[in-house]
This record gives C-alpha cells, structure tokens and sequence, in this order.
C-alpha cells in the first residue's frame, strides 16, 4: 500500500491495530515469529518495510538482497498480516505517527529505550511491545551461510 492507502485502510480499522517494521529481506523463521507474535497482541497488523534504499544507508551497499517489491509481496501474503507499507527514512517515525497504532512491535535487540515512535505512541494510549528474537536466526546469519559454501 501507499502511505495515503496505508491511512485509508487505518482509519477503516475497528480493533486495535498492531505495528512493526524492518527489513525482513531474506524471510526467515525469525520473521514469522515475530510477525505471529505481533499480530496476537491485536486485530490488524500493519509492517512497514524499509525501501531498498534506506536498507542500503543502513546496511551498506550488497544489501538488500531482495527488492522492497519482493519483500513486500512476500510479507503481503502472510496469513498474519494485514497490510504492508514501504518507507524510505532511516527511521519508521513519519509512517508511526501517520499511522498511529495501538501496538508498537519491536524484536527483542531493542530496548523500550531504542524503539523509535515510542513515546508517540504512549503519548496517545498506546503500548510498546519488545517480542523476543528467536534464537540463531537472522538474515545476516543466513548471508554469511551461503557465502560460505560457495
């Protein structure tokens, strides 16, 4: 969705609508534990991905390895999520105070400390949730292990 389709479809949402973001390039089970965690803590999950150029501020120049096209059809078609949005600042702040959820999902190599749009989202009733990560299971991690039996 674009933004103006993001806040549309927001705006069209009775229960309490749950947020998380990321880059979610190689799709992994560390992903979909965090996506099903965070779509139990409501009744829409909306995941905002980075574009593929703030992924490659952020992550440096062989990153993504998928287009945000790619990922964001991939994470369209889950069961758990209910709409997916792309934004192309370094940090989801813009798209969080668009959007306004209820929820707040961050992985749990964040702190309540570090989630951007935390305060925002406290400020207007909502919560912050830090899922935990499920162990060995990261894109990184994914990369180096195909790097390696090549």
């Amino acid at each position: 969705m674009s933004w103006s389709e993001a806040i549309r479809w927001r705006t069209e949402q009775t229960g309490a609508v749950v947020f998380t973001n990321g880059v979610f390039d190689l799709l992994h089970v560390g992903h979909v534990d965090l996506l099903t965690a965070a779509r139990a803590l409501g009744d829409a999950l909306i995941v905002a991905l980075n574009s593929d150029a703030s992924v490659r501020r952020l992550k440096g120049p062989s990153r993504p390895v998928r287009s945000e096209a790619e990922r964001a059809y991939v994470i369209a078609a889950l069961e758990t999520v209910d709409a997916v949005t792309v934004f192309a600042q370094d940090t989801p702040l813009e798209i969080v105070l668009a959007l306004r959820p209820d929820v707040l999902v961050k992985g749990s190599d964040y702190t309540p400390d570090t989630i951007v749009g935390r305060r925002e989202v406290e400020s207007w009733g909502g919560r912050v949730q830090v899922v935990p990560l499920t162990p060995d299971q990261s894109t990184t991690r994914i990369i180096e292990a195909l790097r390696a039996g090549s």
